[in-house]
């Protein structure tokens, strides 16, 4: 238990760490709204001004979105920002399961090599081998998420602007986030 402890200690005190708490509680309080909306608009109330304090502290640092700029200009610089975002996405995606391929390729090739990877420094490599492609496989999980949240900011529509895919989206990037930063 003390481990545990001290793991989400020095978690939640890397600036990624809170954000990934914040993040998850913004995107719960998303998905509470909308399950409770219909038979509790109250409670409904309470679960947006939650997702709103969330955002609003996840995005602290974003001026355009706190009135600093003006708004024609505020919500020009948000579609460019959520428009670069997307596209870097897409790369980071691509470039992820480039190396995820070329990982196993290099996994294939170990455990010809090593006879089945009877050796211990063969274990060893394959052990990294593989825990990167799993790391890989969270940012990629991420990135996906990230881009469906950045459509909804670009194109507005139907399904990336439904409360649950952005809660799903969003707490899939959370979670990804807590796996990829947890320490070891």
């Amino acid at each position: 238990m003390n481990d545990t402890v001290d793991k989400l200690v020095i978690f939640l005190a890397k600036r990624d760490g809170i954000d990934k708490l914040v993040k998850t509680f913004q995107y719960v309080s998303k998905l509470a709204r909308w399950q409770v909306e219909a038979s509790h608009p109250d409670v409904a109330q309470r679960f947006k001004q939650w997702e709103v304090a969330s955002g609003l502290g996840r995005k602290a640092f974003r001026t355009g979105r706190i009135g600093t700029l003006d708004a024609k200009l505020a919500g020009r610089m948000s579609f460019i920002s959520a428009f670069g975002e997307a596209f870097g996405y897409v790369f980071f995606i691509i470039a992820d399961f480039i190396m995820i391929k070329e990982g196993v390729e290099a996994e294939r090739r170990l455990l010809i090599s090593s006879k089945e990877g009877d050796s211990e420094d063969a274990k060893e490599s394959l052990r990294k081998m593989r825990a990167d492609r799993v790391m890989r496989l969270m940012a990629v999980a991420a990135n996906v998420a990230d881009f469906i949240i950045a459509l909804a900011d670009i194109e507005p529509n139907p399904f990336c602007n439904h409360a649950v895919t952005l809660g799903v989206s969003g707490l899939v990037s959370a979670w990804a986030g807590w796996y990829r930063n947890w320490p070891t």
